[in-house]
């Protein structure tokens, strides 16, 4: 019960004294390499330079062996100036950026140029080939609306443009005008051949008109 009522007069907290932390003062920790039980990173270069750092000449480490070795600071000197360029190799790499970056759009303006220049003809060759494609259309219209007049006259009727019978007369129709097209070009290759005959002739009779008027002209001052 006096335990309670102490408790209850000290307002519900308990006192009680702490430990005093248990402190190392018998000098600098220094890993033993023969006891197994010692972590492996502190047996590493890294742990001795941070020993070192922290109390200097008193760790006991030799800092002779915190420097890297030559094949070590070679390979740290590569990777130096690898990520931090000297000040000259950042002016010229940049220096180059620029001059890529004016070349891409020096060729970029004169690719542009050059197809502003073919535009005009790239806008007529577009408006041609619309003209012909529907001057092709008009004709294949005007085809079907023949085959489909004739098709009318010959069966009576009209016929679907699907069906076998106008499928069949479209075939007859395109070996006619393949007959017809392959007259045009023999009847055109003999009106070739005749012109050029014509003018083979011509060429062969000329010369003998201008010797005979040659000689007359030369036999006239001997007569005087």
């Amino acid at each position: 019960m006096a335990g309670a009522g102490r408790w209850l007069l000290l307002g519900g907290v308990r006192s009680y004294n702490v430990r005093p932390l248990r402190r190392q003062l018998g000098g600098v920790y220094l890993p033993d390499p023969a006891n197994p039980r010692t972590p492996a990173w502190q047996l590493e270069a890294a742990y001795e330079a941070k020993l070192f750092g922290r109390y200097g000449a008193a760790s006991g480490v030799d800092p002779a062996r915190l420097w890297p070795a030559p094949e070590r600071l070679r390979e740290m000197e590569a990777a130096e100036r690898a990520s931090c360029p000297s000040l000259r190799e950042m002016e010229a790499a940049l220096d180059a950026k620029e001059s890529e970056v004016a070349a891409q759009q020096r060729r970029r303006e004169e690719l542009i140029a050059a197809r502003m220049a073919k535009m005009p003809q790239m806008i007529a060759d577009w408006r041609r080939e619309k003209a012909e494609r529907k001057a092709k259309e008009r004709e294949e219209k005007d085809r079907r609306q023949r085959l489909l007049a004739e098709a009318r006259e010959r069966f009576g009727h009209n016929l679907d443009h699907r069906s076998p019978q106008f499928q069949e007369l479209m075939q007859e129709m395109e070996k006619k005008r393949r007959k017809e097209l392959k007259l045009q070009k023999k009847q055109q290759r003999e009106q070739v051949v005749a012109q050029r005959v014509a003018g083979e002739t011509a060429a062969a009779t000329s010369p003998s008109e201008k010797e005979g008027e040659v000689v007359v002209a030369v036999a006239l001052p001997q007569v005087l």
